[in-house]
Formats: structure tokens, C-alpha cells, sequence
């Protein structure tokens, strides 16, 4: 039997909720595929300040570092507005963001035909969407320093936070995008906002000449961040592979998020670099639509990202790829039959809980394995 080691962290919010759908999937994978998941629990975001005082513990970032891959909810909610910044909940994620170097963050947006009715915009805009945004995640404004605020007296202070990239950080972002286009539809459009910044005329510079040494077969282009933003709502499909810096990737892949219907859809998984020896990459995946607490605990979040997050977990750290494929057939076979959570469902339309999405999921799963 394989040995995979998973180590779970559901967080605050419906992030327990989702997780409990995952748990079902992997206790039927050992029992009846023989996936010989390993599977080890700990805290992060709200809950783990409440228990440690930090965001995340001492021994749960050693229990992150040495499982295969890290399976994450989601953290915060009212509850620790006032706690101090270092330790808020989003900081449990950060650091393991910058400690495990997950510096490629992968945030696919599908629009499955059943929801296509589901986006704000037109059917015909989102229907058959399926592009990928590639996010540069350990660099940029959210870890540059200095980084601080300034009492300057008489009642004034001044806010400072540090946009900085250097060249390895760009190019081997970039080099993900690429290799990653070449298993889509060779595409790559990279995007910044070079006509203002600094860093997005070294951010153009890189991916232009990195691509020139390296991708040449792969099409490049580029466009300015906030017109990415502007031309993901106005017709996304142009798109297929995008890659941008840690910023502009998380405002622009939620953007894209709201094109399949609901954040509940939107799965991603963050990856490090290949090991020297093994080629193994530390990996977190985990859904983008955070801990929503105004429904936990009320069985209506939407347990469809979680589930992606680990089909997507399959994917990419165990080379499991025909039981990703099956896990997302499964998920398209069950919004073809109409099922769905309130977050995707037409007004009026009957819904059903957390629970019972994981469970139609499941079924399906099982039937596609039969």
C-alpha cells in the first residue's frame, strides 16, 4: 500500500464543515482504493490563538513541514478582529505560506455548464470557462519590508508597505505558468502594472526575456493589471493561463471567482519548489472562499471548493490522476443533476446541506469507480 501523509487543518468558520466532506473521500479511498492516505489534525487561524496564543503552533508548523501535503480550510471571523496583527488568524496561514516557500499558488476558475446561470453575467460569457490564474505568493507587498506605520505627531501617521521582487522570484513563477501552459492551450498573459511601478517594469522585463530563453513555444502576452481586471469580467474566455504577483493575483483570482457562480467554487492548491532528490514539492491547497462566519455551523456552506482543493491535492502532489479526474466528474455529475447548495442555487429552487453535497458527491465518486 502507498503512504501518503496528509495533514489536515479545517481553521475556523465553515472550515471544519467543508473538511468533514474531505474526510469522507479519504476514508473511502483507504478502505476501498487502497490509497493509503495518512492523516494527521491541528489548528490554525482563530481557534489555535485561542488555544496557543499564535496563529498557528510550534508543533503544528513542524506537522505541516514534514507531511506531503497540507490540507487547509479556512481562518478568521469577528470573533479576533481585536487580537494584535501579528498573531491575527490570516497570519497562521501566511507563515506557512513563507515558511514551507509555497511561492506558486494555482487558483483555477471552471464555469460548469449547470451553473452558467449561476454567474452575474451572462450565460454565454461564462459558459465553458476554464482558465488558470498563477499567483507569485511568498513575494511582493504582503512580505516586503519595511513595513510598518509612522506616528508622524500632531495627529498624522503614514502607512509604509513595500512592493519588492527580485529577479529568481519572477522567473520562477513564470516558469510554472509556462510549463503549466503547455498542458492547456499555450497561453501565457502576464500581467502587472508597469506604466506605474517599478517592480511591474522588472516583472515585464523578466517574463519577456524568460520566456524568449526558455518557452519560446508557449504564446506570450501582456497586459496592465487593472485592464486584466476589466477584460476578466468583460470576456474571460480570451483567457487561458495568467500569471501575476502576489497582489494583483489575489484581487484578480477573486474576480475570476465570481465567474463560475460563487467563491464556493473556486479551489487552489500552493506549491513549493521540486526537492533535489525526490522532486516532492511541499503543498497547501485550500479553498478561496474563507471562513464565511455569518453561516457556519448552519450546514449551508458549500463544501464543492474543499473537495476540488483536494482533487487537486491528487493531482499535483500524488500523481494521482485518474482519481482527480473521477473526484471532478463527480462534482460535474451531480450540478448536471440539479443538486445544490444555497450559495448556486436560483432563487427559490430547492437546496441541500453541507452534508448532503459531500454525500451526492461521494455516491458519484463511488458509481464513477465502480
Amino acid at each position: 500500500m502507498a503512504h501518503r501523509t496528509l495533514f489536515l487543518l479545517p481553521g475556523d468558520g465553515i472550515g471544519p464543515e467543508a473538511m468533514n466532506e474531505v474526510r469522507k473521500l479519504i476514508t473511502y479511498m483507504n478502505d476501498e482504493l487502497g490509497a493509503g492516505f495518512e492523516t494527521d489534525e491541528g489548528m490554525v487561524g482563530g481557534c489555535a490563538y485561542d488555544a496557543h496564543g499564535a496563529a498557528i503552533s510550534e508543533a503544528d508548523m513542524e506537522k505541516a513541514t514534514a507531511a506531503d501535503a497540507v490540507l487547509f480550510g479556512a481562518v478568521g471571523g469577528p470573533k479576533w478582529d481585536s487580537v494584535p496583527y501579528d498573531v491575527r488568524p490570516e497570519a497562521g496561514l501566511l507563515r506557512l505560506r513563507k515558511d514551507l516557500e509555497l511561492f506558486a499558488n494555482l487558483r483555477p476558475a471552471i464555469c460548469y455548464p449547470a451553473l452558467a446561470k449561476s454567474s452575474s453575467l451572462k450565460p454565454e460569457v461564462v459558459e465553458g470557462l476554464d482558465i488558470l490564474i498563477i499567483r507569485e505568493l511568498t513575494g511582493g507587498v504582503y512580505f516586503g519590508e519595511p513595513k510598518e506605520i509612522i506616528d508622524l505627531g500632531n495627529g498624522q501617521k503614514r502607512a509604509i508597505d513595500t512592493q519588492v521582487y527580485d529577479t529568481y522570484e519572477i522567473e520562477r513563477i513564470a516558469g510554472v505558468a509556462f510549463d503549466l501552459a503547455r498542458t492547456r492551450n499555450n497561453k501565457v498573459c502576464s500581467m502587472e502594472k508597469r506604466n506605474v511601478m517599478k517592480s511591474g517594469v522588472l516583472w515585464n522585463d523578466v517574463v519577456t526575456a524568460y520566456h524568449k530563453a526558455h518557452h519560446s513555444d508557449v504564446e506570450l502576452t501582456h497586459m496592465l493589471a487593472d485592464a486584466g481586471g476589466m477584460q476578466l469580467v468583460r470576456w474571460p474566455k480570451q483567457f487561458d493561463v495568467i500569471v501575476t504577483d502576489n497582489l494583483f493575483g489575489d484581487m484578480l483570482s477573486d474576480v475570476a471567482a465570481m465567474l463560475t457562480g460563487s467563491l464556493g467554487m473556486l479551489p487552489s492548491a500552493s506549491l513549493g519548489a521540486p526537492d533535489g532528490k525526490t522532486g516532492k514539492r511541499k503543498a497547501l491547497y485550500e479553498p478561496v472562499h474563507g471562513s464565511a462566519p455569518d453561516i457556519a455551523g448552519q450546514g449551508k456552506a458549500n463544501p464543492i471548493a474543499m473537495i476540488a482543493s483536494f482533487a487537486m491535492c491528487l493531482r499535483y502532489s500524488f500523481e494521482m490522476i485518474a482519481e482527480a479526474d473521477r473526484l471532478e466528474k463527480a462534482i460535474a455529475n451531480v450540478l448536471d443533476k440539479g443538486i445544490r447548495t444555497p450559495d448556486i442555487a436560483e432563487k427559490g429552487a430547492p437546496t441541500v446541506s453541507t452534508v448532503e453535497m459531500g454525500d451526492a458527491i461521494l455516491a458519484e465518486f463511488k458509481a464513477l469507480a465502480a
